[in-house]
């Protein structure tokens, strides 16, 4: 069961391991910073590996803007360890292993059978600010996350 979540809803929490292993919250940065939470289909593949090095290319864009980037897929801690250190990517990456986060997110299949691609900014207080979902479309998720921070500042 996918949820509808829209802009102005407030973003479900979580609780998943990073790519360290180490549990991570979205009540962690409540208060305390912006996030861009991107959810991906799979470490490794073309436009993951694309798209993920764009958010690195800009992270000191999204830092200056006081956001916290976190990427989150299927794939397991380790994977993400591999896909982290492969591209120097310097952000989260959370391991959502049955796809619970994805769901509570309502980001669901491509074509029925490809997992979502969908970029949400949070604000400080938790609300979704923007969503933003393209298959294809890899560096427009960076775009427009950039300029939704610039809105909320």
């Amino acid at each position: 069961m996918v949820n509808k979540i829209e802009v102005g809803s407030k973003a479900p929490d979580f609780s998943l391991p990073d790519q360290f292993g180490k549990r991570m919250n979205l009540s962690d940065f409540l208060g305390k910073s912006n996030l861009v939470i991107f959810f991906y289909p799979k470490d490794e593949s073309y436009g993951c590996t694309k798209e993920a090095c764009s958010f690195r290319d800009n992270y000191e864009v999204f830092k200056a803007a006081g956001a916290v980037v976190i990427g989150i897929s299927s794939d397991d801690v380790a994977s993400h360890q591999a896909f982290a250190a492969n591209h120097k990517l310097p952000f989260i990456l959370l391991s959502d292993r049955d796809k619970t986060v994805a769901d509570k997110y309502g980001v669901g299949k491509s074509l029925g059978v490809i997992p979502g691609r969908v970029t949400f900014v949070v604000d400080k207080h938790g609300v979704i600010r923007m969503m933003f979902s393209s298959q294809l479309n890899f560096e427009k998720h960076i775009t427009e996350a950039i300029e939704t921070l610039k809105k909320i500042e």
